[in-house]
């Protein structure tokens, strides 16, 4: 998969799990293509040590599904730190 293709596929990744997770999360576009191609990384490293696969081909469902779960637990986590920082 080429790099534009990589980014299209964190920004749509990340704005997926924007809409999946309840609750009013900060950051514009910017933010969200960010921790959407975070957590494209981290879905194609966790399902290819779990699974044995990865992001290889843009138009898998398998691709897709290891992107938006990588993004939720970015978006997870980057909710947890910008609670903890805004609430000190």
């Amino acid at each position: 998969m080429g790099f534009i293709a990589f980014l299209i596929l964190g920004l749509i990744a990340g704005a997926i799990a924007k809409a999946i997770l309840p609750g009013k999360q900060g950051g514009g576009w910017v933010i969200t293509l960010i921790l959407g191609v975070v957590g494209a990384m981290l879905g194609g490293w966790l399902g290819g040590m779990i699974f044995g696969t990865g992001i290889n081909d843009f138009f898998s469902i398998s691709t897709w599904l290891l992107a938006i779960g990588g993004s939720l637990i970015v978006l997870l986590v980057y909710g947890m730190i910008t609670r903890r920082s805004v609430n000190s």
